[in-house]
């Protein structure tokens, strides 16, 4: 159960004018909520809105003396990947993605390890919780920081550990083990609950558009996926995998779902408002971790990590933007159709599967075992990858030849000495 309560009577912030990282800003506020009961006390109806956003800060706002490279317990991209965010083992760090550089960082003195860190696009309004063998704060708390005033504006507790938070500028999405709380921003209101199967890895995703909300969690069954239409009130449930959900995405708009299972060879897309299965593609024949996956902001493509150390880019036939989701056009019949396609298609249906599934059009190779995240830049064909060893690439693959991706930057990001 979650409860909430009010630190002290000032402004909370509205995220929808939150300023930028960039900028400053007053505010006074702090409010706080627990594991939520609907019995305890609801929030202070009276808290003005006020251009603040969050972000943690400890009590000297001043970076810590040079260190050793700090332990990575977090990383993650805000929603639209212009920037991430580092939770490490003394604190967290912001970096902007294009130009690479670093936007600032807070390290504690005292403990200070942070399990996660969600962002709220650029604004100043973050999202944290504990993590590691020293955790900054308890890692059943999620703290709503301000980073303009260096403290707390808000608290959620909960009586079990947080596994993720999901931000929206009207939500926030606290995933434990096997509950989900939606809350709305701005009075910390608890708005649903839902029951999921075990869920370790705090699966979900909520959709970025203003005015419809989609929300998709594991359902109650191994390989099932809910999807919550809010504005619709309607509840659709997928049998998206025969085998547990090891990861999944969602278009900005909510329309479309990429999964992946734990078997890791296959990534299913879906059409969210009937459960419709639009594509299937092939990662590889082997069993592999599927780390992350990435829609392009036009849904054209779909980005693939896992564990084996290739990132794979997708050919999508399906298009987020238009009506009901029609494969794509002649427009884009010419890129790499042959190198997403079997060729065998005169004998489809006789030989195996396998040999009939769409293949990835680029790749681009890392070292195998290590922990990778993808998400397409915002230059053209382009994808960002972080490393959970602190490495930052930024690659290009042809849209017409595919084939191996061009490696055009390479940082480490949790290098002391490097200069931002």
């Amino acid at each position: 159960m979650a409860t909430l309560s009010a630190f002290s009577p000032p402004s909370w912030p509205d995220p929808n004018t939150a300023t930028f990282l960039s900028e400053t800003t007053d505010a006074d506020s702090i409010a706080t909520a627990d594991d939520h009961d609907p019995q305890s006390p609801p929030p202070n109806p009276n808290l003005n809105n006020n251009n603040t956003t969050f972000s943690p800060s400890p009590p000297d706002p001043t970076p810590a003396p040079s260190r050793s490279p700090p332990s990575l317990f977090h990383l993650s991209f805000n929603q639209d990947q212009a920037c991430f965010a580092v939770g490490t083992d003394h604190g967290f760090r912001i970096y902007n993605c294009d130009p690479f550089r670093e936007l600032f960082r807070r390290d504690f003195d005292n403990g200070g390890g942070i399990g996660v860190v969600e962002m709220l696009f650029r604004c100043n309004i973050l999202s944290i919780v504990g993590g590691g063998p020293d955790p900054q704060y308890p890692t059943n708390k999620v703290m709503i920081w301000d980073d303009h005033q260096g403290r707390c504006i808000g608290e959620l507790s909960f009586r079990s550990v947080v596994r993720s938070v999901r931000l929206r500028r009207d939500r926030i999405v606290v995933v434990l083990e096997q509950k989900i709380f939606v809350y709305n921003f701005a009075d910390l209101k608890l708005l649903h609950q839902i029951e999921t199967i075990a869920n370790p890895k705090g699966l979900c995703a909520v959709s970025q558009v203003a005015g419809s909300l989609v929300l998709v969690c594991p359902g109650l069954q191994k390989g099932q996926v809910r999807v919550e239409h809010y504005a619709s009130k309607r509840t659709k449930f997928i049998m998206a995998h025969d085998s547990r959900l090891a990861c999944f995405a969602l278009t900005p708009d909510g329309q479309l779902l990429a999964t992946a299972s734990s078997k890791g060879t296959l990534i299913r897309i879906f059409n969210t408002l009937d459960g419709s299965l639009l594509q299937e593609v092939r990662r590889g024949a082997d069993r592999a971790e599927i780390y992350s996956l990435a829609f392009s902001s036009t849904a054209q493509w779909l980005a693939v990590s896992s564990d084996k150390g290739t990132v794979h880019v997708f050919n999508l036939k399906v298009n987020s933007g238009s009506s009901g989701n029609e494969m794509r056009t002649s427009s884009d019949s010419n890129i790499v159709t042959s190198s997403s396609n079997s060729s065998l298609s005169f004998i489809r249906g006789v030989l195996p599967k396998y040999f009939n599934s769409e293949w990835s059009v680029a790749q681009f190779r890392l070292l195998e075992g290590s922990q990778y995240l993808v998400a397409f830049g915002h230059q053209k064909n382009t994808v960002v990858i972080l490393g959970m060893d602190g490495s930052f690439y930024r690659c290009q693959f042809d849209p017409v030849n595919g084939g191996e991706m061009t490696q055009l930057e390479y940082h480490n990001f949790l290098k002391p000495e490097e200069a931002f």
